[in-house]
This record gives C-alpha cells, structure tokens and sequence, in this order.
C-alpha cells in the first residue's frame, strides 16, 4: 500500500476513534436508544479498522503513556451505566471463568464500552498531542491491544447491544 494511502487511511481510523470517544464520553446527552443505535454503527467499523492486515506496522518500538487514569474511566463508565440502567448487565459466554462455573458470569456493557474506550482514548491523544508524527506507533499500540483484549471485549459488546436495539423496551422519552 502506499505511503498515502496508508496515512489516509489512518486518519480515517483516527477520525474514527475520535467519533467512538465522543460518544462514550457525552453518553448522558443521549436517550439510551439513541446510543445503542449510534455504537452498533461505530463498532463493526472500528472493529474491521484494527484488524486490517495491510495495516500490520509490526512490533511497536515506542512507548507511550496512559492518558486514562482511573478516575476518568470511571466517570465516562458510570455515565453509560446510569443512561442503560437495568439493561447494562448481560450473561457472557466467552468469559474465562465460564468454563469453571455452574453459573451464568454477568458482564456490564458499559464496563466493556469503558474497557475499549481506553485504549481508543489513548491512540487520539498520542496523535492529537505529537501532531500525527507518532500517528503509525500509537496505531500499532492500539491494535497490539485490540489483538490481546478488545477485539473479543468488542465482539461480545455488540452481540448485548444488538439484543437491547432489537428486544429491549425502552421508555418514551418525556416531552
């Protein structure tokens, strides 16, 4: 692919994840419908974004920071908790503690939404902050994690989702 191409298309994907962090952080501005829809959209395309093989950089040799501490993930989780109230909570099946349990392990959609907002978080910060000059090394540290931990956070994610948009009864919204 050419050189180009491959910053186009990284800024796309940079675009992309400013979109998904938007969304997750400016939860409370949405009626929980609304948002179920609006990450349904998002996911899927972030999804295929980093598990592009054209866009393989290989092993990152940079280092970057967290720009996520604990106390903003917990404040852009809870405010997804609070917009899906009882509808947060899932069974998840994938879960490494399934195969020793005799029952269901409960997964929380706005904890998993939190879990791949992060590293997304912290991949627009790193370009936004050196310019797009570490544009290809805060891809590849993304994706690194996307391979290790958030492809199957996402996967599992959008199947809950996809059940709330089709099956849940959502309250109107009040004039």
């Amino acid at each position: 692919m050419e050189d180009n191409v491959i910053t186009n298309r990284l800024m796309e994907i940079t675009s992309r994840a400013t979109k998904y962090c938007a969304l997750v952080e400016h939860a409370s501005d949405y009626l929980p419908k609304e948002f179920v829809e609006d990450m349904l959209d998002i996911l899927p395309r972030i999804y295929l974004d980093f598990s592009d093989a054209e866009l393989d950089f290989g092993e990152n040799e940079e280092y970057f920071s967290s720009y996520v501490g604990e106390d903003y993930y917990d404040a852009v989780r809870r405010k997804m908790e609070t917009l899906l109230g009882e509808y947060d909570v899932y069974l998840e099946t994938f879960e490494e503690d399934m195969k020793y349990s005799d029952t269901p392990v409960a997964a929380s959609i706005s904890e998993s939404l939190a879990d791949i907002f992060q590293p997304l978080y912290n991949f627009i910060s790193i370009v936004r902050e050196t310019d797009g000059d570490s544009i290809r090394g805060a891809y590849t540290e993304c994706r690194e994690n996307f391979v290790s931990y958030w492809a199957q956070t996402l996967c599992n994610v959008m199947r809950a989702l996809n059940n709330l948009r089709y099956n849940a009864e959502w309250p109107m919204p009040e004039e």
